[in-house]
């Protein structure tokens, strides 16, 4: 069985794993960092998101063997030691959550669009996000949420 290193949340791992494991499952599983979620499967919610090499990926779709060296970040290594994130408080003061469930990969979607610079717009926010889904309907929460951490970003 292949073995491949990862650091994650500033932390190496050395795992040994199946060919055919995603990184999701490697993550949850082998890893025990639970807070990136399982949602489709199949790429198509974002519950999975997490930053990889400084990017925004679906979990659930990158087999691990393939982020072999690469260093990932989940919503447990957001935060700086006890302080939140300041996009996990935005998402705190905008009420930008009602299960919870997709928190995670939208926070993490969102730090990764915005080290990404291309929104200059509320709209250029919501539909660079359009990946994440909130099966809850707090997409204006999110959204104002990322606007608020995002100052220079016309409120339009």
């Amino acid at each position: 069985m292949p073995r491949i290193q990862l650091n994650v949340n500033k932390r190496m791992y050395e795992l040994e794993i199946s060919p055919w494991v995603s990184l999701l499952d490697a993550l949850r599983d082998r890893l025990n960092l639970t807070g990136t979620k399982k949602g489709c499967d199949h790429g198509q919610c974002g519950a999975c998101t997490i930053l990889c090499d400084g990017k925004r990926i679906l979990s659930c779709m990158t087999l691990a063997i393939m982020k072999n060296g690469a260093e990932v970040v989940t919503i447990e290594g957001v935060s700086e030691g006890q302080k939140l994130h300041p996009l996990q408080q935005a998402f705190i003061d905008h009420d930008a959550f009602q299960c919870g469930y997709c928190t995670p990969g939208q926070i993490c979607s969102a730090i990764g669009m915005l080290a990404e610079g291309k929104a200059k717009t509320r709209e250029e926010v919501k539909d660079l996000m359009s990946g994440n889904l909130c099966r809850c309907g707090a997409n204006i929460g999110i959204i104002d949420a990322i606007m608020e951490i995002h100052g220079g970003l016309s409120h339009e």
